[in-house]
């Protein structure tokens, strides 16, 4: 089991370059999809574009830009809009968990309702060539799109049913894996945190013994880019990250009263 300490606040950073290509309502971008129980943040590096989003109060875009920062928590759904050559830093909350499935995609309400349909809409198929794969990603994309559109137009008309039904689809589809997020969020958030009040309470004693556990760690960005949701990803491997200097056992120290 890896105990390096994780990345700050137990997040994840990827690097995001948004798609470029025209979805099926002529805007180039991303596919809709929204967490079930992480909150998203978006640093804007360069470009330009907007960021769609649909919650419980309704439809708003959100222009970006070099410098825009915003995040967004579970159950807003999200679809970035590329205008120019949008670049974004993504951190995300609990890492591990949106990568083991945390995001729901928003297909049309028949298949969201039906997990087997969806995961056959959702999965990109596996030893393909990189053309089949980016055909696949635009399927999906512009499926979630159409389904993000009908729940955007019944918003706007004042009818949040269709959202509220949204939700209940997406509880369904990740129920069954919330026994394994526990698992990986105790290890990682949970058990940072835990560690912090630790540290706390050492130097509150006057106890700086950790300080001399001091380590520098670095993970850097995949040279591959992934097929993600949004655009093209270069992810950071956070979970296994190098020790550059310091202790090579970078497990959290536990002098004299610090457990």
């Amino acid at each position: 089991m890896n105990r390096t300490p994780p990345f700050p606040g137990g997040t994840s950073v990827s690097r995001l370059s948004v798609y470029a290509s025209p979805c099926t309502d002529g805007l180039a971008g991303g596919t809709p999809h929204l967490h079930t129980a992480s909150t998203e943040a978006y640093v804007v590096i360069g470009g330009e574009g907007e960021l769609q989003t649909l919650d419980a109060s309704g439809f708003r875009s959100t222009p970006l830009a070099a410098g825009t920062t915003v995040w967004f928590t579970p159950g807003t759904i999200h679809r970035a809009v590329n205008h120019g050559n949008l670049q974004v830093v993504v951190v995300m909350q609990n890492a591990g968990l949106p990568e083991a499935g945390d995001a729901v995609m928003t297909f049309p309400p028949e298949i969201v309702a039906d997990a087997a349909r969806y995961t056959a809409a959702a999965t990109l198929p596996a030893d393909a060539s990189a053309a089949q794969v980016d055909e696949a990603v635009r399927r999906r994309r512009d499926l979630a799109v159409s389904g993000f559109r009908r729940l955007v137009a019944s918003a706007e008309a004042g009818d949040f049913a269709p959202l509220e039904r949204l939700y209940a689809s997406a509880v369904a589809l990740v129920r069954p894996r919330v026994a394994g997020w526990r698992r990986t969020w105790q290890d990682t958030v949970e058990r940072e945190t835990r560690h912090t009040a630790d540290i706390l309470d050492a130097l509150d004693r006057g106890d700086g013994h950790h300080l001399r556990r001091s380590v520098l760690l670095g993970s850097p960005a995949s040279e591959a880019a992934h097929w993600g949701m949004c655009g093209r990803l270069h992810t950071h491997d956070v979970h296994r990250p190098a020790v550059l200097s310091g202790p090579t056992d970078p497990e959290p120290p536990t002098p004299e009263g610090l457990t």
